[in-house]
């Protein structure tokens, strides 16, 4: 193979169905694997990226291999793709989180795999590609990020209303039972060089920079350092964070001086059992209005995320989570449906007991399909209770009355707040 013929498609897998879904989320923001994994490619490499976010794949490109990153509910839809390629003689390399959580699986229809992170089985690979003599399956320990690369900005393709998407960290030290990043990264948590995030953060242009890290908040003081470095260039951003980031006023008085408009906390449940049987006990319910009141203080506004399902979980509980959210006037709010993911704990002991009702990963999307029996209501109490959450929500009155209550700044809150009720209304 000559080197300098070498084409490579990266394709950030969304399946139709997802995209069908996501229209009523607002924000989409831009997923940076692959722009990221563009940076250690050869400059020989021809490279095309194609984000299904926003543009349909051309399944008769000319190339000679295809990489492919996707999560759980896009499975069936990217094994369609990759055969679709393998017919063609294409080699067909996956990678992402539904890979590291099922590998033997994904094997079986590619001819490449790629299990938990890249940063040193990827250039592996590209060089071994190069020579002729690449294998089937890449693994790797959590590796250092202190050579990470930043992404390659000119393969965002997705007007997200952000300057640019970038991470800090990776990783989060809690093991919580439903969540696959206990599984991916092994609890591990790892920080790039301050110095190199706040490189990458100003070279954006325009405001608005969203950090997509798991947890900003697992390294308080690496965070502090961080705020600190980033705070000169007068940009907004949002991550996200565990509770802890409410104790440390420290943490939230520079996190708000250095543009924070809005910090993602999981909270889950307002149902200290339901929080407590999926080991995430650290969210103390009887804390949480404080929490909030002190996020609230430095001017930055909270976007809570819910989860409806547990076995704790009665029919009551949307109705409960609402006056909560409402009383406490909470600005934005993202709910799922308990979703058990295959290789996560929650997986393994639903399905021990025989509850889990199918293995269509299509439906593994947390927002339309309901996967599981729940324990305390049918699968169509909680799908009919997660979209009233949502029309309650982002109801004219709802807002409102969160809002009014609200100390922070409108101009951040308010527009979203308009474009989810519009969105809702239009497609539920």
């Amino acid at each position: 193979m000559q080197i300098d013929s070498i084409r490579l498609l990266l394709i950030t897998a969304s399946s139709p169905d997802i995209q069908r879904i996501r229209q009523s989320r607002v924000l989409n923001f831009q997923q940076i694997t692959m722009p990221y994994l563009a940076a250690y490619v050869p400059s020989h490499w021809t490279i095309i990226h194609v984000d299904e976010a926003v543009a349909a794949v051309d399944l008769e490109s000319s190339v000679d291999l295809v990489a492919i990153t996707f999560h759980t509910p896009s499975a069936p839809h990217v094994y369609e793709l990759a055969a679709l390629f393998r017919q063609r003689g294409v080699t067909v390399a996956l990678g992402g989180p539904h890979v590291t959580l099922q590998p033997d699986e994904a094997q079986a229809h590619a001819d490449v795999i790629f299990i938990g992170e890249a940063e040193q089985t990827w250039p592996r690979f590209l060089a071994e590609y190069e020579s002729g003599n690449h294998h089937n399956r890449y693994s790797s320990e959590p590796p250092s990020l202190n050579n990470a690369p930043m992404s390659r900005q000119d393969l965002f393709h997705r007007r997200d209303h952000t300057a640019g998407v970038l991470f800090a960290t990776r990783g989060c030290a809690y093991r919580c039972d439903f969540c696959t990043l206990a599984v991916m990264y092994q609890s591990h948590v790892r920080q790039r060089p301050v110095e190199a995030v706040a490189l990458e953060y100003a070279s954006f242009r325009g405001k608005v920079v969203i950090l997509w890290d798991d947890n900003i908040a697992c390294d308080i003081e690496y965070a502090k350092t961080l705020f600190r470095a980033i705070a000169p260039h007068r940009k907004w951003w949002s991550s996200q964070a565990s509770i802890h980031a409410a104790s440390d006023d420290d943490f939230l008085e520079l996190a708000a001086r250095s543009g924070c408009k809005q910090l993602f906390i999981g909270f889950e449940s307002v149902s200290q059992a339901s929080v407590n049987e999926v080991s995430k006990a650290f969210n103390r319910v009887d804390e949480y209005a404080r929490a909030i009141e002190r996020i609230h203080s430095h001017g930055i506004s909270v976007q809570a995320g819910i989860v409806f399902g547990f076995d704790n979980d009665s029919e009551a509980v949307f109705g409960e989570t609402l006056d909560f959210l409402e009383a406490t006037g909470v600005q934005n709010a993202t709910f799922n449906i308990l979703t058990p993911f295959p290789g996560t704990r929650l997986y393994e002991r639903l399905e021990a007991e025989g509850r889990i009702l199918t293995q269509d990963w299509s439906k593994y999307n947390s927002r339309a399909d309901v996967v599981f029996q729940p324990r305390h209501m049918s699968p169509e109490a909680l799908l009919s209770g997660y979209r009233y959450a949502n029309r309650r929500f982002y109801s004219w009155g709802s807002v409102y009355k969160r809002l009014s209550r609200s100390p922070v700044q409108l101009s951040w809150t308010l527009p979203l707040n308009l474009a989810y009720t519009l969105a809702l209304r239009y497609h539920q």
